[in-house]
């Protein structure tokens, strides 16, 4: 009897070895739970001085030790660079995209600046190097000549991460209380004096022409 009892064992133990996809199996299971997705269908602001209705989507998925971002925009003005970066709260706030309502001097302008009593300050620039934090560069991308443009990188979560509460605190990335904008118009482009920017940057390149709200995706 001992002898049938150890055999039992023995090929229980020889089946568990020589199955490898279990484990792997439950590591893939794993790493699929661990992957989150956000997205932001993004909508035109400022068309009154763009003419144009410029949209668009963003994707946000954190898959381990990386975040995979991906922005397709349509009807952007062609052929300039366009600044992109979300926006939000260092604190607890949840960002929301800037309306008429957020026109304070009633310029019929809504300029970055206005935008902050809703959407919080500028935070990551999608750039060609976001994790470094920034905001000035000649990295964003070009819409063609039809005012499309597809942008994507791949951003190592840890230096991105360390780069963002070095500059705002211990809060967390958070993308869900965030908000993605296109900035972008041409440099000859009539603004009102009133329009507002950050620093000594030019307007025209500050200036909002869309905005979307970032939601995680259950999938």
């Amino acid at each position: 009897m001992r002898s049938i009892y150890l055999l039992i064992v023995l090929s229980l133990f020889a089946f568990s070895c020589s199955n490898p996809n279990k484990s792997s199996n439950q590591e893939t299971e794993s790493q699929e739970n661990n992957i989150e997705i956000y997205e932001a269908q993004i909508q035109s602001l400022n068309s009154n001085v763009t003419n144009l209705q410029t949209s668009g989507k963003a994707r946000f998925v954190i898959d381990g030790d990386n975040m995979l971002v991906t922005i397709d925009i349509n009807n952007a003005p062609p052929g300039i660079e366009h600044w992109q970066h979300f926006h939000g709260f260092p604190n607890e706030g949840i960002a929301t995209c800037a309306t008429v309502a957020e026109d304070a001097n009633e310029d019929g302008v809504i300029d970055v600046v206005e935008t902050e009593t809703v959407s919080g300050t500028t935070m990551v620039p999608f750039n060609k190097f976001p994790a470094e934090m920034d905001i000035p560069t000649d990295t964003y991308p070009v819409a063609d000549d039809n005012g499309s443009y597809h942008y994507e990188v791949e951003i190592p979560l840890d230096a991105l991460e360390s780069a963002f509460a070095e500059a705002f605190g211990d809060s967390g990335l958070k993308l869900d209380s965030r908000v993605i904008y296109i900035h972008g118009v041409p440099s000859d482009t009539k603004l009102p004096k009133t329009v507002a920017s950050l620093g000594d940057i030019p307007a025209h390149v500050t200036l909002p022409i869309a905005c979307g709200k970032i939601e995680k995706v259950e999938e």
